[in-house]
């Protein structure tokens, strides 16, 4: 069932998430992504969605072979731009109703970011997925997470994850590690933890944001449904 307080999702989706071994855009993954948001949206759920492009081009690989930051961080926004309009179709071939906008003005490829117009598709129901960043240089799909989670009023800012959390160390390659159950938006950025970027974590805690951290294939379906393993990352929890 929908939950009060969860009625509205910004669902951050990592470009490296999306690809295989073979592929950089698996479409095995991103069916079974389309089969969870399908699921979620029959509960009346509000989604906008923000996808990296990293699995076509990572910034800082781009700036160590020698371009600058400013046309790296630039490319990368364009491959996020592929990415949602491949989300979007498989989305689409779903049933669901999705509006790309790009925050860099593309009319022949998809619409341009208007927050006042991406409200009013939230509220009828359609997907958005906005693309581009922030549209500016030095700036993470992280942060642009966060902004765009801010403008268009969203309850919570699920980013989906190969890990179904944030560790103590990468449990990929420790037995021993721990999840956090839940953090503090000071402990995220005191402990230095690389789930999100700082200015993404500081923009959340300025306009009390609440973040999950959680798997990306079911994660979504489940959290709607109380039954999500996760991070929450918000405000100091009070103790008795």
């Amino acid at each position: 069932m929908k939950e009060a307080g969860r009625n509205r999702i910004l669902l951050k989706l990592s470009g490296e998430a999306l690809a295989d071994h073979d592929h950089l855009v698996s479409h095995p993954i991103l069916e079974s992504i389309a089969v969870d948001i399908a699921a979620v949206m029959k509960h009346g759920t509000q989604l906008a969605m923000v996808v990296g492009g990293g699995n076509i081009l990572r910034g800082k690989d781009a700036k160590a072979a020698g371009l600058e930051h400013s046309d790296a961080d630039m490319m990368g926004m364009l491959a996020t731009v592929i990415n949602s309009l491949y989300v979007a179709s498989v989305l689409r071939a779903h049933g669901l109703g999705v509006r790309v906008m790009s925050a860099i003005a593309m009319p022949p490829v998809c619409e341009s970011y208007v927050v006042a117009r991406a409200l009013n598709y939230l509220r009828r129901g359609d997907i958005v997925i906005v693309a581009g960043g922030t549209s500016n240089p030095f700036f993470t799909t992280d942060s642009a997470a966060a902004l765009r989670a801010i403008e268009l009023k969203c309850d919570l800012l699920y980013k989906a994850t190969k890990v179904d959390g944030v560790y103590d160390k990468d449990p990929m390659t420790n037995d021993d590690a721990k999840r956090y159950e839940h953090l503090s938006y000071e402990e995220v950025l005191k402990k230095d933890l690389k789930v999100m970027d700082g200015v993404a974590i500081a923009l959340a805690r300025e306009h009390n944001l609440p973040i999950m951290i959680g798997k990306m294939e079911g994660g979504l379906k489940n959290l709607l449904q109380d039954g999500s393993i996760c991070t929450t990352i918000g405000k100091e929890r009070e103790h008795d």
